[in-house]
């Protein structure tokens, strides 16, 4: 088995004693030489691993922020190949960032599942994370993805509500588990379910696998409650609102990153 890039840092940060921190950013926004200066910048800035989001039409998980980024980078020309050609280049350019696509089950479905995973080998994705299909239905994908040699990691995503189907969902997980700290969307600051502390507890005690928090998180301070019960964070909207607002600032970028990571 080919060593993955996100589960290698993962067990490095471990070994260490460290937090990992991911962003989030959507592909093409504004274009796709911005989304690669992000994602250069930020390897070099010390994150540990980035989603891309893949821009589509109808998301189910993304808030107001996302949403719009995604709306924008379509009116773009912003594609799933195009970001495949992108993943390419960097890849070329020997930038190892950790790198996820977040994105939706239709767009795999429709730009054909072999080819898919095969060209997600061929550009050096290292995982995917699809809000929209749920455990019991992803065996199809899964059975593509374990079937070929360095494909990506398949990212699980666990709720609140997810209690009853825990054990089943974490058995076999690889990379991380996704612990989305809310209901309902991204986007909602600060706005963490009311049970997060035993919802992570229980988390961690079903599984051996690190554990990442999302959804709502701005700034290291947000998770400073609960640093002990997660192993990671992630953060979406608020890193998109801050490259927007500061046009796309590559040195408001790095700051960030490093701040997050000093304070985590």
């Amino acid at each position: 088995m080919l060593v993955n890039r996100i589960e290698e840092k993962i067990d490095n940060l471990k070994r260490e004693g460290k937090k990992a921190f991911i962003t989030y950013m959507t592909a093409g926004l504004p274009d796709y030489n911005t989304t690669k200066n992000i994602i250069r910048t930020s390897m070099e800035a010390g994150l540990d691993c980035m989603e891309i989001g893949i821009p589509f039409s109808d998301p189910v998980a993304d808030g107001n922020v996302i949403q719009d980024a995604s709306f924008r980078a379509i009116n773009n020309g912003a594609t799933l190949e195009k970001t495949f050609v992108m993943m390419k280049e960097i890849r070329d350019e020997a930038i190892e960032l950790p790198i996820i696509f977040m994105m939706y089950y239709n767009q795999i479905y429709n730009y054909g599942i072999e080819k898919f995973v095969k060209r997600c080998i061929e550009c050096g994705v290292d995982g995917l994370i699809i809000p929209d299909l749920p455990f019991e239905e992803q065996g199809e994908l899964r059975t593509e993805l374990n079937g070929h040699e360095g494909a990506p990691i398949l990212i699980q995503l666990v709720s609140p509500v997810s209690k009853s189907r825990i054990e089943r969902i974490v058995k076999g997980a690889r990379g991380f588990i996704y612990a989305v700290s809310q209901m309902g969307v991204t986007g909602n600051e600060n706005s963490f379910h009311n049970e997060i502390k035993n919802y992570l507890c229980e988390l961690k005690e079903k599984t051996d696998i690190p554990v990442m928090l999302g959804f709502g998180i701005g700034n290291a301070k947000d998770v400073e409650f609960i640093k002990s019960q997660i192993d990671g964070a992630i953060v979406g909207s608020h890193f998109i609102r801050l490259m927007e607002d500061s046009d796309f600032d590559m040195n408001t970028c790095a700051a960030y990153i490093k701040e997050f990571k000093n304070e985590f």
